[in-house]
């Protein structure tokens, strides 16, 4: 049996860098969420405006959580060389979405509950100004997701603009499985702020019904209604960071791309399989592998296996078992 560890950590293109660019704008937007944030909580309870609270409150745990979100990028940068992280620190990212969303989830429920008590003990609304702090509340969100966005585009650029000299078959290959690589944390802010300004939106038509119409039972119905779309982003911003949190990465296509090329190669060198397959992320567009080959070539090393796997650049660790069997086994 042949064991060798392969592949030379990649730490300044892969976990060192980071998304800086992702880090500056979620402090900016935590500093303008939180002041509007104030301002409508405030303008919500002093208006009577259940929608217009309910976005405030709201906007309250986006605050507290895109905070969370910079704080781990924060300290995903300021451990990322420290050795006792074996697979680097790019998972803190991930786990502060998770946080986030689990935050997001939460109030939610807080939402809800303030809608329907709402819906069933109205009370008076001053719907004009209440309309217009939710309008000032709905371009702050705009503004906060223009940065956000801006910061995505820049960290994909920075991120994706290396010359590697592959093929081109397998640079679209990679390219198509792409999407699968974006950053959680960032993904968390930003919705974050997108569930900001939806809400907003709906507090706005809300309060011009109540103004226009005098429905008033409009404005904790949008409420709920907000609080559920909310907890349904919430769910799958969950949903695809414990994915990640918990190693369940067997059905990416990555794992059929090593298959592939080790069933390839060992066809031509000898009678070779895989007995046993571990793959996992360790990076927004990174993953470690640990594999078993069973062959009854006696010249396959596992140096031959790590150049069979270079075409796929997102392989920044490898390591490979040889077992080698006599031609009668």
């Amino acid at each position: 049996m042949h064991t060798e560890d392969l592949a030379p950590w990649r730490h300044e293109h892969v976990f060192d860098r980071g998304n800086a660019a992702g880090e500056r704008g979620t402090r900016w937007v935590v500093l303008i969420t939180a002041v509007m944030m104030v301002a409508e909580i405030a303008a919500g309870w002093l208006f009577n405006s259940m929608a217009l609270l309910a976005d405030g409150l709201h906007m309250s745990s986006h605050a507290v959580a895109i905070g969370l979100s910079a704080f781990a990028y924060a300290a995903a940068r300021r451990h990322a060389r420290d050795p006792r992280y074996a697979f680097g620190t790019w998972k803190i990212e991930v786990l502060g979405g998770f946080a986030s969303a689990i935050f997001l989830l939460l109030v939610a429920a807080l939402m809800l509950f303030g809608s329907v008590e709402r819906l069933f003990s109205p009370q008076p609304i001053h719907y004009a100004e209440a309309m217009a702090v939710a309008g000032v509340g709905l371009l702050v969100n705009l503004f906060s997701a223009l940065i956000l966005g801006r910061a995505h585009d820049h960290g994909h650029d920075h991120g994706h603009g290396h010359g590697h000299g592959h093929d081109h078959g397998h640079a679209a290959h990679h390219d198509a499985h792409h999407d699968g690589h974006h950053d959680l944390n960032l993904r968390s802010a930003y919705l974050h702020v997108v569930a900001d300004a939806a809400t907003s939106v709906l507090a706005i038509v809300a309060l011009a019904g109540g103004l226009f119409f005098g429905w008033a039972w409009l404005d904790p119905l949008l409420g709920a209604v907000g609080a559920v779309v909310v907890a349904l982003w919430a769910r799958g911003l969950i949903a695809d960071t414990s994915r990640v949190l918990l190693d369940r990465e067997m059905d990416h296509p990555v794992v059929d791309e090593i298959r592939e090329v080790v069933a390839e190669h060992a066809a031509a060198a000898g009678d070779a399989r895989i007995a046993d397959l571990h793959v996992w992320r360790v990076g927004k567009a990174a993953y470690a592998c640990a594999m078993s080959i069973v062959t009854h070539d006696a010249a396959l090393t596992p140096d031959a296996v790590r150049r069979w796997l270079a075409v796929h650049e997102e392989i920044v660790h490898a390591t490979i078992e040889i077992h080698r069997c006599d031609e009668s086994a």
